[in-house]
């Protein structure tokens, strides 16, 4: 029986697991935005928040609800929508609903900016990700990444509006 004083350590294989996810989870952010830079202008953080206001009802959503699915501050989602805004892919308004919240909204031009981008984007989703894997493993990847979310959250986060109709197909695109 382990000794209560002694502190947990990792070894062997749950070792060789966690460094294998940790590279992953240093090196994937830096590769995904390398890419958007170079070919979109765009971070990483900046094609999700697009991508998810895309994806929205009228294009448009509360950013107290934008910054729960980027897993972001809201002084730090404030900062990137101002750049977007600057580019005129974004306006913010106050909500008419409840004057205290603020909308985000996607514009023509950012929703251009946004189809510009995927292609370059899911080419590079598809060469790091899910190309190495088979089907099998991909599935075995989502349910895995499902899992951890649910382990750190109890919400799930966002999920593209065509995974939440057909919850066993996936995503129609890359985040």
């Amino acid at each position: 029986m382990p000794d209560p004083a002694d502190p947990p350590v990792l070894s062997g294989e749950d070792l060789e697991t966690w460094s294998s996810l940790a590279t992953v989870l240093e090196w994937l952010p830096a590769a995904l935005d390398a890419q958007l830079q170079r070919d979109a202008e765009l971070s990483h953080f900046e094609y999700g928040i697009l991508f998810a206001l895309d994806d929205a009802p009228d294009r448009t959503l509360r950013m107290s609800v934008l910054a729960g699915y980027a897993n972001s501050s809201l002084s730090r989602l404030s900062r990137a929508v101002a750049r977007l805004e600057s580019r005129a892919w974004v306006r913010r308004a106050p909500d008419p609903a409840d004057g205290r919240y603020t909308l985000a909204s996607l514009t023509d031009l950012g929703a251009e900016k946004l189809h510009e981008a995927t292609p370059g984007h899911v080419r590079t989703v598809h060469r790091l990700v899910l190309d190495p894997l088979t089907q099998a493993q991909a599935r075995q990847l989502r349910d895995i990444s499902r899992r951890i979310t649910r382990a750190m959250r109890d919400d799930e986060g966002w999920t593209p509006s065509s995974a939440r109709a057909r919850p066993d197909d996936g995503a129609r695109q890359p985040r």
